[in-house]
């Protein structure tokens, strides 16, 4: 290897773009192509970055193949950053498996960890996690251990569960100060932060609180009625029941139990739940239609009572009700709340879910794009929305090793 890709390669190590391509700007070998892509990659240069690691993976071809698979997982990496997630699983698991036969365990592991990534924004939280568990930190140099803990830490959010985050993110923050990149630590310490924002309004007759990550398990746990207005779910016991596609019913239950033990007038409910301005019979019979299909879906939790004004909300066991609300009383609160849970959201999905008219989602969805704490995949009518993982892109973790590239 000659002393201009080391003095590359190492300057890519600590996160110092400008620095590497000082010494490589003007080549066009594999290796300088390869740093070259990586330093785009670490200045936002994404489109760049991709052609620069095609490129290179095609100059080392099947002659090199160790890095060759490092190209392809560099470009996997910046594909996931773009929120192409095809293209971040193209070649990914042939590259990682070349990796770890042939020793190279540091990109082995940051490959797996691209797919980790690349399935938690796609919602398969258990399979991410499965692959996850199986990784070796103690195989991996500081910088890689601090994006996996925030990989887990992500996880565990997902999960709610706070215990095994606010872990993940204290493990992530001291292997981020060992690797002495301070990107990488800046980056640790503001995913670490989220555990003290709050994630959910409960709501009961005693009053309204805001709770945060570790707080939910207790209230799901607590022997109430508990309607999750924030994962579209009803749960009791144990017990849960989704209502995500059922947005008619959703918002029924949902205004039941905020009169709970009280009842609603009927007309207040039609006004409520079908928007109607004046009341008709055919309002009431769909009214009638609607809480006929709640009630068989509550069977098991909660009944529906009539009274002589209108209906009321009544747990089986006898107990409380309480509401889980988004954080804050508005629409970019409540699609945040229900793009937490890991899956992928169409807009028209999330107006039905919301009752909102898919103008006013896609506005408020432009605007926490805006803020970074949405991300949108695909195209068209394939076009779906995400929430952005708690561990940002971290382009300090762009790895093609020193020793591979001579």
């Amino acid at each position: 290897m000659d002393s201009a890709i080391s003095t590359a390669a190492r300057a890519l190590s600590v996160a110092d773009p400008l620095t590497a391509l000082k010494h490589v700007a003007l080549r066009s070998d594999a290796p300088a192509l390869a740093l070259r892509g990586i330093a785009m990659a670490q200045l936002g240069e994404f489109a760049h970055a991709r052609t620069l690691l095609g490129r290179a993976a095609h100059k080392f071809g099947e002659r090199e193949p160790i890095a060759r698979a490092r190209c392809v997982v560099a470009g996997a990496e910046v594909a996931l950053a773009t929120r192409d997630l095809a293209g971040a699983d193209r070649g990914l698991d042939a590259a990682a498996a070349l990796l770890a036969r042939r020793g190279d365990h540091a990109n082995a592991a940051f490959a797996r960890l691209v797919q980790v990534r690349r399935w938690t924004l796609l919602g398969q939280v258990e399979r991410a996690g499965r692959v996850l568990d199986q990784l070796v930190l103690a195989e991996v140099p500081a910088r890689l251990q601090a994006v996996l803990n925030l990989a887990a830490a992500d996880l565990a959010i997902r999960r709610v569960d706070a215990p095994g985050a606010a872990q993940s993110f204290a493990r992530a923050l001291d292997a981020a100060r060992r690797s002495r990149i301070p990107p990488l630590v800046a980056e640790a310490e503001a995913a670490e932060r989220q555990l003290a924002i709050p994630v959910a309004r409960a709501r009961e007759r005693q009053g309204e609180r805001l709770l945060l990550l570790h707080e939910l398990p207790a209230v799901w746990a607590s022997g109430k009625l508990v309607i999750d207005a924030c994962r579209r779910e009803l749960r009791l016991a144990g017990q849960m029941l989704s209502l995500v596609t059922r947005p008619i019913l959703f918002e029924l239950l949902l205004a039941l139990g905020e009169s709970a033990p009280a009842d609603v007038a009927r007309d207040a409910l039609i006004g409520r739940v079908f928007g109607a301005k004046r009341v008709n019979d055919s309002h009431r019979v769909r009214l009638r239609v609607e809480l006929s299909r709640l009630r068989r879906l509550l069977r098991p939790l909660a009944e529906v009572r009539a009274t002589a004004a209108g209906f009321a909300l009544v747990p089986r066991d006898g107990g409380g009700c309480c509401l889980l609300l988004p954080p804050a009383d508005s629409d970019a609160s409540a699609l945040l709340a229900l793009l937490g849970g890991g899956e992928a959201w169409a807009t028209s999905a999330l107006a039905l879910a919301l009752g909102k008219s898919q103008r006013a989602v896609q506005r408020a969805l432009g605007t926490l794009e805006r803020d970074g704490k949405v991300r949108s995949v695909g195209a068209g009518r394939a076009r779906r929305w995400i929430a952005a993982p708690s561990a940002g892109f971290a382009t300090t973790l762009l790895l093609v090793a020193r020793e591979a590239l001579g």
